[in-house]
C-alpha cells in the first residue's frame, strides 16, 4: 500500500488497552522512544493489534509543539 503520508515509523507494539469506546496502543520505535496511539475500539480489533506485532506508526499533524526546561 501507499500512502501519502512522509512521517512513517516502523514500530512494535509493546500495550494495548481496549475501553469501551476508544483503545490506546503503546508502540516502541527502533531507538527504545514510545508513541501512543488513541484508536477506536474497533479499529484494534480490526486490525487484530496484539502486543509483539510489528507496525508502522503513521504520523500527519499540522503542529509541532517543542518544550525546554
Amino acid at each position: 500500500m501507499r500512502l501519502s503520508t512522509r512521517n512513517q515509523l516502523n514500530a512494535k507494539v509493546t500495550e494495548v488497552n481496549l475501553g469501551e469506546v476508544m483503545a490506546t496502543v503503546k508502540v516502541e520505535l527502533p531507538d527504545g522512544q514510545t508513541i501512543t496511539s488513541s484508536i477506536t475500539k474497533e479499529a484494534a480489533l480490526d486490525l487484530e493489534l496484539a502486543v509483539g506485532d510489528a507496525v508502522v506508526a503513521l504520523v500527519k499533524s499540522t503542529e509541532v509543539m517543542l518544550g525546554k526546561e
